[in-house]
């Protein structure tokens, strides 16, 4: 019997767990996906948003502003990157200047530092905004993080603590008892005094397998993305066109690994593919803000799905007559800035029932990981001498060594796949996208998972990748 099961493990579910571990309570969190962080979480902007930008008296403005400023030391506690870059909304004519003093008078009233900018004085802080740009307000305490590796960290730390994760076990049948829930997947059945449900885009789904009248629908929305190299340096800062109903619009997004991002769209959809219309529509619209985009510098699209939903702003909430189940749904942007404000607001709010006693001897903290690229001359020879996988290249894009995937393979939440070491320590992220270190990361996971290289996966498990060994994965695993 556990306490709480978490059903989601994107960044909001893992924020959870980790919250979680801190308490004397039994916690498990089941994920249908063969790795955690592989939805929302996956394919956003990446964006630490302040929040100006929700409407007032929202569970999104609260959360937001609250959630952004816990993110700082989130990053350090949890050794994951965290960079304050600062967001232009740029307006271009006056009617979308106008529409910036409504952002203004949000900000005043949630303390939320700004400045104004002339198109000029922002043109010198970045070369290539518009010529059409007439002002900018500057939110200049804006920042970027990498989101998977945050949800990889609070899930190692959880898992530090004792919460146990299931992968690849989908949610199938949920039967209410008198005291408690039992659970059925497609992989076993688990019984729990509490859920959370925080599965994205089947949080209507999910509710509905206790209560059939269910005041939401999910309605997913893809947005489309291209990612240049980073090899070239285009933006410093978030460059955001002046909201409309439809969302924060394309947006230029530098990352915290030197890429840009220029996108999303929004388009209702479960499809995660591109689409030739989506990034025609990303095209054009980031020229109204940003000029000599160099799109000969794409190195790869992709597409993720927003979970949005007929309700305009976050659910938390316990199901009606269901006691223990909490909705923790419709967590679009900025989701991911809300994500550890949403996680104490639902302790502190749903879990009060339960009399959760600290563990003082819980982890709270992440050590960091070994990164190669960020070391010095001496620190890289100290630990080559101790371990020399950590001198053997596998990707020369991002100068990713065989020790780091190794290592990431073994941690608590390790890798099980291609796309899981991708995430962790990012092989296959450069200008090449896997096309010299894929082989060899298919060799280090078969020989590191016991396994033979034709069960190893891309991603879910029935997407292996080899069909037969051919001699390059053989010499490569040999070495």
């Amino acid at each position: 019997m556990y306490d709480i099961i978490i059903i989601g493990a994107g960044i909001v579910g893992t924020m959870l767990a980790k919250d979680l571990s801190q308490y004397k309570c039994k916690v498990a969190v089941i994920e249908k996906e063969n790795d955690i962080a592989n939805g929302a979480t996956m394919a956003n902007s990446a964006i630490v948003h302040t929040g100006y930008d929700p409407e007032d008296h929202t569970l999104k403005a609260k959360l937001n502003v609250e959630g952004a400023r816990m993110y700082e030391q989130l990053c350090r506690d949890l050794a994951c990157k965290y960079k304050q870059v600062g967001a232009f909304v740029v307006a271009c004519d006056k009617e979308e200047e106008e529409r910036l003093h409504v952002l203004e008078k949000r900000a005043i009233e949630r303390n939320i530092p700004y400045e104004w900018l002339s198109g000029d004085e922002a043109r010198k802080k970045e070369k290539n905004l518009s010529l059409n740009i007439t002002k900018a307000l500057n939110f200049y305490t804006t920042a970027i993080i990498y989101p998977w590796q945050v949800a990889c960290a609070c899930m190692d730390v959880a898992m530090d603590n004792g919460v146990e994760l299931y992968l690849n076990h989908e949610v199938t049948a949920i039967e209410k008892r008198e005291d408690s829930y039992l659970i059925s997947t497609t992989k076993g059945t688990f019984e729990t005094k509490h859920i959370i449900n925080v599965s994205g885009i089947s949080a209507d789904k999910i509710h509905r397998m206790v209560d059939a009248d269910c005041a939401y629908t999910m309605r997913p929305r893809k947005g489309e993305y291209y990612v240049l190299d980073n090899d070239i340096h285009y933006v410093d800062h978030i460059i955001f066109p002046v909201p409309s109903s439809k969302g924060k619009g394309v947006l230029a997004v530098p990352t915290v690994y030197g890429n840009t991002l220029l996108g999303p769209d929004a388009e209702e959809s479960e499809d995660t593919g591109t689409s030739s219309k989506g990034l025609s529509y990303v095209k054009e619209n980031i020229q109204k803000t940003m000029m000599n985009v160099p799109f000969h510098k794409v190195i790869r699209t992709f597409a993720g799905l927003r979970p949005s939903s007929t309700s305009k702003d976050f659910i938390i909430e316990e199901v009606k007559g269901c006691h223990g189940f909490i909705d923790v749904a419709s967590i679009e942007s900025p989701g991911l800035a809300s994500a550890p404000a949403i996680s104490k607001y639902v302790i502190e709010q749903f879990l009060n029932d339960m009399t959760l006693e600290k563990n003082d001897a819980a982890v709270k903290t992440r050590k960091k990981p070994i990164v190669m690229a960020d070391l010095s001359a001496e620190e890289r020879d100290a630990m080559i001498r101790e371990n020399p996988l950590y001198a053997k290249i596998i990707c020369r894009c991002e100068s990713i060594s065989e020790g780091e995937i190794i290592d990431c393979i073994h941690r608590n939440c390790g890798a099980r796949s291609v796309k899981g070491v991708k995430k962790r320590v990012r092989p296959g992220m450069g200008r090449c996208q896997g096309g010299f270190c894929e082989p060899r990361v298919v060799s280090i996971l078969a020989r590191e998972l016991g396994i033979s290289v034709l069960d190893v996966v891309l991603d879910s498990e029935d997407s292996k990748i080899l069909t037969k060994e051919n001699l390059t994965i053989r010499k490569s695993r040999d070495k």
